[in-house]
């Protein structure tokens, strides 16, 4: 079943075209908008990974929106749901997530995008928890969390297993 398109007041969340491909690169080799990741990623790198959000979102219920501002049509990257089984104490589980270009920032955007994809998550998809996770450096998506009403745990947090032990953003907050 294919993900369905939600709207909020502003945005529009809906499966990718073919043209937010090249946008997503774009806003994937920011090094602003990927500073809590280890690395900006290449083009090719970028388009593998679009490609693999395409498909998940048109094979779930969920997956991760293609965002645009209503009225303008343009990309402005993604919000949605990811389901992970990486080894940790938390896992499997499905993780609302969200990355906007730079320019988009401070807007509320990412705030009014994940609302709704919540809202669609437990009125919708009946999921009975959601879970969101960064590095603990990153205060911007804390502070977005926690507007979003999702609580921490410190004993929850985490070594990211996917980052080597000591890597400057392996320490993971869990809301």
């Amino acid at each position: 079943m294919t993900a369905p398109t939600l709207e909020t007041k502003r945005l529009i969340l809906r499966q990718w075209k073919a043209k937010d491909i090249k946008a997503f690169a774009k806003i994937n080799s920011d090094p602003k908008v990927m500073e809590f990741f280890p690395s900006t990623l290449t083009e090719a790198e970028s388009n593998k990974l679009a490609k693999r959000i395409i498909k998940e979102l048109k094979e779930k219920e969920y997956g991760l929106w293609a965002v645009e501002i209503k009225n303008k049509a343009s990309f402005i990257g993604f919000i949605g749901l990811h389901y992970h089984d990486f080894e940790a104490a938390f896992t499997p589980c499905i993780e609302i997530g969200f990355r906007l270009a730079f320019d988009s920032w401070n807007m509320g955007y990412a705030t009014e995008g994940s609302i709704a994809v919540l809202d669609y998550s437990f009125n919708t998809l009946n999921l009975d928890k959601i879970v969101s996770f960064t590095s603990e450096k990153n205060e911007r998506s804390i502070a977005l969390m926690k507007k979003l009403q999702m609580q921490n745990d410190p004993k929850d947090n985490f070594e990211h297993p996917k980052l080597s032990r000591g890597h400057p953003l392996s320490k993971h907050v869990l809301y």
